[in-house]
């Protein structure tokens, strides 16, 4: 089975204090460590997982500068067989219609059985492993976190849904998933997987590899646009209440009327 997975470069926040610029333009981005999404890295790890178990190879891919080279390499040493990726200053200011349509380009120069993409990145939105499913016109299935292979033209997956219960359901391949972290445990990368794909190369794919037209991504072809980050404003602090149990829930039950929200 052949699968790409999609992997993004964004600032750990484990490691970072994250700040709004002065003029509200963007976080401080001046001495952050960065790392892999957390949600790309379960991609990656469920893909592995499919090839060890399945056969094929994984490849991931990166839309960046040159330094989302390394979340590519990281990938590669945990597991992945090849790398791409898609750097241009046209890419610049991308929206997330622009980066699936990068990706879908992309998606285009192989052939790939499944597509899997983190369920979220560092900006939340959620919505870019939906809009490839759309360009490629594939099935597709959000908040994935089981994956069981029935053939080489099905797949089960498995979601979460209200209540705690487990979905299941079955799709056609090829297709296209956003996993859900707690799928699996991914693996440790150690010093040896670094070394050995050092010096692997990296092909690096501009507008012009993918057959992209400049303005169609980048700033210039961004819908959505950001306008202000800011830090909301602090409330008043929260109420504690003390007693025991019972006259805990009198008070609680008291506050709810005064606020409306009992009657």
């Amino acid at each position: 089975m052949e699968i790409l997975v999609c992997v993004k470069r964004v600032p750990d926040t484990a490691e970072n204090e994250i700040e709004v610029n002065g003029d509200g333009t963007d976080i401080e981005r001046d001495d952050l460590v960065y790392s892999v999404n957390e949600w790309d890295n379960y991609a990656v790890e469920e893909a592995i997982q499919i090839k060890d178990n399945a056969g094929g190879s994984v490849t991931v891919v990166s839309m960046g500068d040159e330094e989302s080279e390394e979340v590519v390499r990281r990938e590669m040493a945990m597991g992945a067989d090849n790398g791409i990726l898609l750097s241009d200053d046209a890419f610049e200011g991308s929206d997330g219609k622009g980066i699936a349509t990068l990706l879908k380009a992309a998606v285009d120069k192989g052939s790939y059985d499944l597509i899997l993409t983190g369920a979220q990145a560092d900006d939340g939105a959620a919505q870019v492993g939906g809009m490839l499913a759309a360009m490629l016109d594939l099935p597709y299935a959000s908040l994935v976190n089981k994956i069981e292979i029935v053939d080489d033209k099905k797949i089960k997956v498995g979601r979460e849904i209200e209540g705690g219960n487990q979905e299941m359901n079955e799709i056609d391949l090829p297709c296209v998933l956003s996993i859900q972290t707690g799928i699996n445990e991914p693996r440790y990368v150690g010093i040896r997987g670094i070394r050995k794909v050092a010096s692997v190369e990296i092909p690096v794919h501009g507008a012009g590899d993918l057959g992209v037209a400049a303005d169609a991504v980048g700033e210039a072809g961004a819908k959505v646009k950001r306008l202000d980050y800011f830090v909301p404003e602090f409330g008043e602090g929260a109420e504690m209440l003390e007693g025991s149990t019972e006259e805990i829930i009198e008070k609680l039950i008291e506050m709810l009327k005064a606020k409306g929200g009992l009657k």
